[in-house]
């Protein structure tokens, strides 16, 4: 069992760089691969980004390629979410999930475990 918190979003400007972090208690949270999900209101939840457990292997949605980082620190049980130069098209839920084991799968139903979502808004 896994017990995923996110924090980090509030009301930014656009342009600017936030950082999201999911913290992690319960389980061996090295062993698992995360993932970012967002959600906007009336859309369906998309992938944002993951990352293996190494660290090493990530993936992203294509549109936060090129300007966000997602990293993780498994002596503190936390991934981390960074996206640059924010747009209101950003504005959404962003949720972290967790499943140990296997490959970053981009679609929500191959997740397990689910933080409660921090929100993110972007002002034009």
């Amino acid at each position: 069992q896994v017990q995923l918190v996110e924090s980090g979003g509030g009301l930014v400007q656009d342009g600017v760089s936030l950082r999201l972090s999911c913290t992690a208690s319960g389980d061996s949270f090295s062993s698992y691969i995360v993932s970012w999900f967002r959600q906007a209101p009336g859309k369906e939840r998309e992938f944002v980004a993951g990352i293996k457990f190494n660290g090493e292997n990530t993936k992203y949605a294509d549109s936060v390629k090129g300007r966000s980082a997602i990293s993780r620190d498994n002596a503190k049980n936390t991934v981390y979410l960074q996206v640059n130069s924010l747009k209101p098209e950003d504005t959404a839920g962003y949720y972290c999930a967790a499943r140990n084991g296997g490959l970053i799968y981009t679609t929500p139903q191959y997740y397990i475990y689910w933080g409660q979502g921090t929100h993110v808004t972007v002002s034009s």
